[in-house]
């Protein structure tokens, strides 16, 4: 058992080599090497190197190549194609002390192909466990929210620092893809109920700014209805105080209107004084009636029975007015009364 584990691990370890015609594989072809048949067609983006005496003579280019037989062995084969190499699922553990299973791919392209087929021995397995070994270094200097977050920060770093180690190799590294990351269980589990908690108290907010945003809503419109009635009213007492100033404007043009056509009438028809001196006495006994009716207590007079009295009394008034006033304010006062 064990000699067959060290025939195993010797055929692996051993680089490529065309010992006899179609007996060996290429890496990145995986097809049988050509063998020496003088003329040779070397296929588009593919480069043949050639030992002659088993010394490394050349690189075939594309097109026509005429070799000698015997002396010229075409030794490997080299695809200058971009290749996928899958990277199996390994551990890895972050800053954090959590244990994460990986896998990848990694993009690789022959960018020299004297150094991929002597600077080497076995150019899948060297990359392929470089990219292991870096990107183990790289996720245990991140946290696990780092990992998940940051992603492409990681698949940058990872191919910078294989291009740095592969470039002795000919092999240039062009990206390298995370494809599945596989979290313990019980961390996969606790993540889930922090998304969880993280959406209701993201629900919980929207709500709560949902009620805010109405009540203020309500304010503003509760604000701009004060607003309006006060307005309104403010208005509304404007527009009424313009009606009573125009309205005590009117009554004053009126009064004064008056005023003047009652001295003019007094002043201008004959026996007009005698006529407003028998107005006032009338006014007078007037009054006095009711007096009598609107109060309980009555100041009689002592000539009660004598009318003539009274009407004298009433001229004497109008007699009075008229020596202190103009014959205007006596119409003024005269129209008061009444």
């Amino acid at each position: 058992m064990l000699a067959r584990q060290r025939i195993v691990q010797v055929v692996r370890t051993q680089p490529v080599r065309a010992l006899s015609q179609g007996s060996s594989l290429n890496f990145f072809q995986k097809q049988r090497l050509p063998a020496n048949t003088i003329v040779r067609f070397v296929p588009q983006q593919t480069a043949w190197v050639v030992e002659r005496m088993g010394k490394f003579h050349r690189i075939l280019p594309p097109g026509l190549a005429i070799l000698l037989p015997v002396l010229d062995k075409i030794q490997y084969v080299q695809s200058l194609k971009e290749s996928a190499v899958e990277i199996p699922s390994q551990s890895a553990i972050t800053a954090d002390n959590v244990t994460l299973e990986m896998d990848g791919v990694l993009y690789i392209r022959v960018v020299d192909a004297y150094k991929a087929s002597y600077g080497v021995e076995d150019a899948e397995y060297a990359i392929s466990q470089l990219a292991q070994t870096t990107m183990r270094s790289e996720i245990g200097q991140l946290s696990l929210d780092h990992v998940l977050k940051e992603r492409q920060v990681l698949n940058h770093n990872i191919t910078t620092a294989i291009n740095e180690a592969a470039e002795d190799w000919g092999i240039q590294c062009l990206r390298y893809e995370i494809r599945d990351i596989h979290p313990p269980a019980n961390v996969l589990e606790a993540m889930h109920r922090q998304v969880s908690a993280e959406r209701s108290k993201r629900a919980e907010i929207l709500d709560s700014e949902g009620h805010r945003q109405a009540n203020i809503n309500i304010a503003e419109g509760s604000k701009q209805s004060v607003i309006l009635a006060s307005e309104a009213l403010k208005l509304e007492q404007v527009n009424m105080a313009a009606g009573e100033a125009e309205a005590i404007l009117m009554r004053a043009q009126a009064t004064a209107g008056g005023i003047r056509e009652i001295a003019k009438a007094i002043n201008e028809t004959p026996g007009g004084k005698d006529a407003v001196a028998l107005q006032v006495a009338q006014d007078y006994v007037k009054e006095f009636g009711k007096l009598a009716k609107e109060s309980n207590t009555i100041v009689i007079p002592s000539g009660m029975g004598d009318m003539g009295s009274w009407m004298a009394s009433g001229m004497s008034i109008y007699n009075n007015l008229s020596k202190t006033l103009t014959p205007d304010a006596a119409a003024k006062k005269l129209l008061e009364q009444k």
